[in-house]
């Protein structure tokens, strides 16, 4: 079957949105420090990223797979 470049489309972000939460929370069970230049990114800004862009990958598999 012949993928559309919709579906095409979902399966990318799923899996980017997915293997970037995996990231976050895998920072944030650890505790590993984050600084860009001068500012320190406080652990609970991973929770935060991780929910955000988990729900991002369920919402594009939710789609792709009701239609």
């Amino acid at each position: 079957m012949a993928q559309t470049s919709t579906q095409i489309y979902l399966i990318i972000s799923a899996f980017i949105f997915g293997l970037v939460a995996i990231i976050h929370l895998v920072r944030a069970v650890n505790s590993w420090p984050f600084v860009v230049g001068p500012i320190n990114i406080p652990v609970p800004a991973s929770l935060v990223g991780f929910v955000l862009t988990a729900a991002l990958c369920l919402w594009a598999i939710r789609i792709l797979t009701s239609g």
